[in-house]
Formats: structure tokens, C-alpha cells, sequence
């Protein structure tokens, strides 16, 4: 079902790069700095000497490599909705993978030009008055997550932040989260014996509070369980496991604005389908991650298989991720 993806922690998957030599833009390196062990802060500048687009917390970029592969890299630092001079990306070395994130680590370099695409955001953090948030990260997932703390901080709600990683020098930003957050930040270390107890802070959770988590799927399907029906809100590097396919057959889509009708045999993709018959669909991951074939449904009943949708927003139904979604009735009829 389209090209294969290569998971990566490191903050996205490996994929073709689709249309995004078309619909993206260069930046340049502008700095690089070690953020922690195994982790490199890059920082990217406009390419055309101007500026590059505003950013929100949660937002990420798709970085074409050099081998056409593309990646999935969040925005970290201080969110701004105007144009910026810069932004950051966060990389993790991910020994298991095939050369992206090494690639990244021990060959970019200050002056060397990249191909983005972005931001997107379907992670989006909204601070309101009288709420609070809790900000879990694992990892790399800091990289979003720091961004939302800088937000909360600025828009003056409660909110508190879980850091875990495996070690304190494999945790990039401490220093400065500590610095800017103070005892609103928690560092679980696990080499210093410093363990997350999900169940004591969900135990302890004020009402009104949403949490927000980004890292490993295992941090993740933990929170998932602790949280029990609290409102969550959560981002993921590699898919979620879900089981079969509500239809085992093919079905029907009507591509509106195509004016086409195909089938979707079982082993192929919606997104495979429309391409071939001519639609025009961006598309990044194709494992249901990172957004960007998000697709309007005008009619029908979505079979959710993504890793972005809240169970509500898949109860409302309006959109779907074409890349691994599928129909739960016979016929869907989609905005393509």
C-alpha cells in the first residue's frame, strides 16, 4: 500500500518524497549545535534571504533528504503566529535506522540548502483561561512539547511539564526548561532512579485539564491507559496498532471534484487509488502520522486507522487520512 516506511523515533518515518520537490521550499543550515547526547539542534533560515512561515506549538516540517526520503521533524523553541528568521528542529541518531537521521548528525553542515515542506499542525496545544495542561514528554519528544510549554508559560494558564528519558544527559533542553519553567518542570531521569508514575498523576490531576504527550509508542499506549477517559491529546513518531479492517472487501469512492468513481481493492490504499485515477493529494508518511493527506468526507462512514485523530474527532467523521484509512460502509464520497 505505497512505499515502505522505515519507523523513527528520531521524529518521523522514512518515505518517497511524493510532490513535495514541487510544493516545498529551501532553507538553509544556519547553525547546529549538540542539544544533548545523540541529539543535534538544527537551526534553518530562509534560503531567499527573507523570512520563513509562523509557527504554532505542536507544528512540525517534512524535510527531504538527499536520497528523495522524507522525514517529520517538530518545531521546538518560541512559537510565533508571524513570520520568523528561523526555525529549529531537534534531530535524535537512531542507530536502527536506514541514514536519515546519520545522515543529518554527520553530514549537514552550516550552509548546506534542504528541501521542507510546512509547518502543519494537527498536534495543536490551545491554552485557555480557566483550564490547565499537563505536558508529557519522552525523548525526543521534547522538541513539541517545549514548544507548548513556552506557550503556556506566555499565555499565563496552569500547567506543568513530565520530562522522562533514559538518562539526564540524553535529555536535550534541561538546562533551559529549567531555567524558564522552574518547579513546573519534573525530570525523570532513569539513571538517576527518577520514575514516572503515571497512575499517581493522573490520580492527582485537577479537573478541567487536558494532557498533552509526545514520545515513544510505549510512553504513549501507558498514558492512553493512566489517563482513562481524561481528555488526551497526543502525538506519535511511528503508527499505533490497530486491528482489522472494518471492511475485509473492496469499496467504492467517489472522488467529488475528480468526478470519478474507483474501487479500493483490500491490498491497495484510498490514496494510491486516487492518485491513479488523477486526483491531486498531498502526501508525506503514508502511515497515518503526520497529516498531510488530510481529506474532507462529504458522505459515508470513515474506518479511522491513523495515529492523529481523537477518538471524538473520529466519531465526528468529517475527515480522514487516505493513507491508511479505509471505508466502514460500502461507498464514501470524498472531497478529491
Amino acid at each position: 500500500m505505497g512505499p515502505s516506511t522505515e519507523p523513527d523515533r528520531a521524529g518521523g518515518t522514512r518515505t518517497e518524497a511524493d510532490g513535495l520537490h514541487d510544493t516545498g521550499f529551501d532553507v538553509v543550515v544556519v547553525g547546529r549545535a549538540d542539544a544533548a547526547r545523540d541529539v543535534v539542534l538544527v537551526e534553518l533560515g530562509p534560503a531567499d534571504g527573507t523570512v520563513l512561515p509562523g509557527w504554532t506549538a505542536g507544528s512540525h516540517i517534512d524535510v527531504v533528504l538527499p536520497d528523495g526520503d522524507v522525514r517529520q521533524y517538530s518545531l521546538t523553541g518560541e512559537p510565533s503566529p508571524g513570520p520568523v528568521g528561523s526555525w529549529r528542529i531537534g534531530v535524535l541518531r537512531e542507530p536502527e535506522g536506514r541514514g536519515g537521521s546519520a545522515w543529518l548528525h554527520d553530514r549537514l553542515a552550516v550552509g548546506d540548502t534542504l528541501r521542507v515542506a510546512g509547518p502543519r499542525n494537527h498536534f495543536e496545544f490551545e491554552p485557555r483561561a480557566g483550564t490547565a495542561a499537563v505536558l508529557i514528554a519522552g525523548g525526543i519528544g521534547i522538541t513539541a512539547i517545549a514548544a507548548m510549554a513556552s506557550t503556556a508559560r506566555r499565555a499565563g494558564v496552569e500547567y506543568r511539564v513530565e520530562y522522562a528519558g533514559r538518562s539526564r544527559a540524553s535529555m536535550a533542553f534541561v538546562d533551559d526548561l529549567a531555567a524558564e519553567h522552574g518547579d513546573r518542570l519534573t525530570v525523570h531521569a532513569g539513571d538517576q532512579g527518577a520514575r514516572l508514575d503515571l497512575d499517581e498523576l493522573f490520580r492527582g490531576m485537577a479537573p478541567f485539564t487536558t494532557t498533552y504527550c509526545c514520545g515513544p509508542n510505549r510512553l504513549l499506549d501507558a498514558v492512553e491507559t493512566a489517563a482513562r477517559g481524561r481528555q488526551l491529546v497526543t502525538e506519535r513518531f511511528t503508527p499505533k496498532e490497530v486491528g482489522a479492517p472494518v471492511r475485509q472487501e473492496s469499496f467504492e469512492v467517489e472522488l467529488a471534484m475528480t468526478g470519478v468513481t474507483v474501487t479500493v481493492p483490500p491490498d491497495r490504499s484510498i490514496l494510491d487509488v486516487a492518485e491513479d485515477a488523477g486526483a491531486l493529494v498531498l502526501s508525506s508518511c503514508r502511515e497515518g502520522t503526520c497529516g498531510t493527506c488530510e481529506t474532507t468526507v462529504l458522505e459515508g462512514t470513515p474506518d479511522h486507522r491513523d495515529s492523529i485523530l481523537t477518538p471524538d474527532e473520529q466519531e465526528h467523521g468529517d475527515v480522514m487520512y487516505v493513507c491508511v484509512s479505509r471505508s466502514a460502509c460500502p461507498r464514501l464520497v470524498l472531497d478529491l
